[in-house]
């Protein structure tokens, strides 16, 4: 089994007056050609958003959008009638299927307090379905006592057998999710793909040695391995079965 690790300090940066985003692929007026996807994995950004801002009304297709925040609020609204404001704990889906416009802001939010004031960082990961022409949905789930009670959690998947706290249009992928002590190990699934990312803490794998906040790790065709905690840390893991267009 073969290991890429991608350190934090190496990642592309988008930066405005209000928003600093880190993305592990190309992404947006950053493009490398050689790091378009991984799998069915099409983005993962690390964004910060000041308070009173964010993404205005914007457009998606034909695509799978996971949201996990890590600190602070971020209110959706879409253009088919969701919203909702997420917060640690909280993981969220936006199914974009055949056209949706939304917006992603860290504003207030009604009953509850505090919503909007601080900066929010949250991981915002892009899948490619592998079935099109669906309507837009969305789907949020509290994953709160899930992480509590330890282990790699299935937060997201296609895969009903993992029971996902929600559900994602791609058959063969599932998000794993970890909050653990420092000490701790759980381990990660074999798969054809997977994709590792360390949103806080520090962690060791065997095979790598350490990893830093914002570090990523890509494994083809791997076996079984553990991840342990060196500090209190939490990791978000992608395992697909296959890549864009079945591979």
């Amino acid at each position: 089994m073969v290991f890429t690790v991608f350190r934090s300090d190496d990642r592309a940066v988008t930066a405005t007056d209000w928003l600093t985003s880190r993305h592990c692929f190309s992404f947006g007026d950053n493009y490398d050609p050689s790091n378009t996807h991984f799998g069915a994995l099409l983005a993962v950004n690390d964004e910060v958003v000041a308070p009173g801002a964010g993404f205005d009304l914007h457009s998606h297709q034909e695509s799978e959008i996971v949201t996990w925040v890590v600190s602070g609020t971020l209110v959706h609204r879409d253009s088919a009638g969701h919203s909702g404001v997420l917060y640690p704990g909280l993981v969220q889906r936006m199914s974009a299927g055949t056209g949706v416009e939304h917006s992603e802001r860290n504003d207030a939010w009604p009953d509850l307090a505090g919503s909007g004031s601080d900066p929010v960082r949250y991981v915002q990961m892009w899948l490619m379905p592998d079935r099109h022409g669906l309507a837009p949905s969305y789907e949020q789930a509290d994953v709160r006592e899930r992480l509590a009670a330890g282990g790699l959690v299935p937060i997201a998947s296609g895969d009903p057998g993992r029971n996902p706290a929600i559900s994602v249009a791609n058959s063969g992928a599932t998000l794993y999710a970890a909050r653990l002590r420092s000490g701790e190990t759980v381990e990660a699934p074999g798969c054809r793909f997977t994709h590792l990312f360390v949103v806080d803490g520090q962690v060791g794998i065997d095979e790598i040695g350490v990893l830093d906040p914002g570090d990523a790790v890509r494994g083809a065709d791997t076996e079984p391995f553990s991840i342990t905690a060196h500090t209190d840390a939490e990791v978000l893991v992608w395992s697909m079965a296959a890549g864009l267009g079945g591979g």
